[in-house]
């Protein structure tokens, strides 16, 4: 159940506080001291209170939504909330953490759900995407929230579909956890991470987890859709490239006619269905050939040529950047074909890839950049933290053993003029351990200085902290 963290660093002074999303889940989980509500990977089993035949009947009732917003903070409108995959978010107290409202936003825009993860224009627009399933059939929606609240009680009033994109397969669309933008575009990848409706539907009746229902699908090209932000119109030209999982980027801009979409993937999308309880709990060999089987995610630039027109040559190359290996060749009038460019060295290899990338996003998403950072992933869950320089692709790195930090978060400097010139954030753990008979923890927040990677401090917990994903840093709370 979604648990939320706060790091209030005062004067010299941190606090630290926690307390559970006071979803309707997790009220109706501590209730019955149980799993009620269904979630990705698991199925709420018939209540065993009710009779066979009343259990046999609520395997025919619809899967409802959770709203066990656990994933990721986000801001809308100046305002908090918390956020998973469903069409529900909760807004938050950033200071106290109290559960305020339950938002919905299928009472503002047409869709079934919305990313974790939207962008902010620097104006304060925010930009997101949701899939629609209706009698017009499966759509992946841009969503746009406009940057000012109306009152107290706005929250996603005068939210809009700015645009609507079939998949290639409606019957089996994609799965996305995130997009990419521009300054002028946002970037949609549909993946061959694939949805198999049916089966999600039928779900419950089989006794499975939503999750049965996604699978990857090797021999299905990876799609990126083009979208203009001012018009809502879709660009005929799709790139394509081969098949590739994404869950998170790093940062796209356009520049001299192209467009540079730097995001993690990794060479098959199977992982989405490994992280489950049982293969957690495996140690020793068997946890080692389970993590042998992930691919693994590293840091790779696309490039993709904006100005196609009917005089742009076929079978060549379109990419005339003398500084990148990508590649973009035109194979039919609407769809150019692309190769990546690796962004690092094969050094990068003995760190297991990176994932959770973060950037100054404050200064430079949607503009040219040099530095990203993230978790390297020797483990199942992120084991070290990375610095990468884009000029030369070396990398600086903070790891101890037996400790494992969440996403960096980086904060740029109140006077900053580098890029680089602030701190990262990084709350870490490390599972409890027994030491002469006395159980003590290390969960802490650390701080390394952004330009050298060097630790400045850290400040213990004295409690258990879950291994988290995504967290966000807020200077005016």
């Amino acid at each position: 159940m979604a648990l939320l963290h706060r790091f209030q660093i005062d004067g010299g002074q941190v606090t630290y506080r926690s307390r559970f999303l006071q979803s309707d889940s997790y009220k109706q989980n501590s209730e019955r001291n149980r799993i009620m509500v269904s979630e990705f990977g698991t199925l709420a089993l018939p209540d065993p209170c009710k009779n066979i035949f009343q259990r046999f009947l609520s395997r025919f009732e619809m899967t409802k939504p959770t709203d066990n917003a656990s994933v990721s903070f986000i801001k809308y409108k100046g305002d908090y909330y918390v956020s998973t995959e469903t069409n529900f978010m909760h807004r938050v107290d950033p200071e106290t953490l109290e559960t305020k409202q339950k938002v919905d936003w299928s009472k503002f825009v047409a869709v079934n759900g919305a990313t974790a993860h939207p962008h902010i224009d620097p104006d304060g627009t925010a930009y997101n995407m949701g899939n629609s399933y209706g009698k017009k059939g499966t759509f992946y929606n841009i969503i746009m929230v406009p940057p000012k609240s109306e009152g107290p009680e706005d929250t996603l009033n005068g939210a809009k579909i700015l645009c609507s994109i079939a998949p290639h397969d409606k019957s089996k669309p994609s799965y996305y956890h995130s997009f990419g933008m521009s300054e002028n575009y946002v970037v949609f990848i549909e993946q061959p991470i694939k949805m198999d409706l049916f089966k999600i539907l039928t779900s419950k009746f089989k006794g499975k987890a939503l999750s049965d229902g996604i699978y990857w699908d090797p021999n299905q090209e990876t799609i990126f859709h083009l979208i203009d932000k001012q018009t809502g119109k879709e660009s005929p030209v799709k790139y394509h490239a081969k098949a590739m999982s994404t869950f998170h980027q790093i940062n796209a801009f356009e520049q001299d006619g192209f467009l540079m979409l730097d995001m993690c993937c990794s060479d098959d999308g199977k992982a989405i269905n490994n992280y489950l309880i049982q293969n957690m709990r495996k140690s020793g060999e068997a946890l080692d050939k389970m993590y042998d089987t992930i691919g693994r995610p590293y840091p790779r630039r696309f490039v993709l040529p904006l100005n196609i027109t009917k005089d742009t040559p076929l079978e060549q190359n379109l990419n005339t950047r003398c500084d990148s290996k990508a590649t973009a060749v035109r194979r039919t009038e609407n769809e150019v074909y692309c190769t990546f460019e690796d962004l690092h060295e094969d050094d990068l290899n003995d760190y297991g890839g990176l994932e959770f990338p973060h950037i100054n996003y404050a200064r430079y998403n949607t503009k040219p950049y040099r530095y990203f950072y993230g978790c390297g992933f020797r483990n199942l869950v992120g084991d070290s933290l990375i610095k990468m320089d884009l000029g030369s692709k070396k990398f600086k790195v903070w790891s101890q053993p037996d400790l494992y930090p969440s996403e960096p978060v980086f904060i740029h400097s109140p006077n900053a003029v580098e890029e680089d010139d602030g701190i990262i954030l990084s709350v870490v753990i490390t599972p409890t351990k027994v030491l002469q008979s006395i159980e003590y923890q290390s969960s802490f927040l650390l701080v390394l200085d952004a330009k050298t990677f060097e630790e400045l401090g850290r400040a213990e917990v004295p409690v258990n902290i879950p291994y988290g994903f995504h967290g966000t840093f807020s200077s005016s709370v």
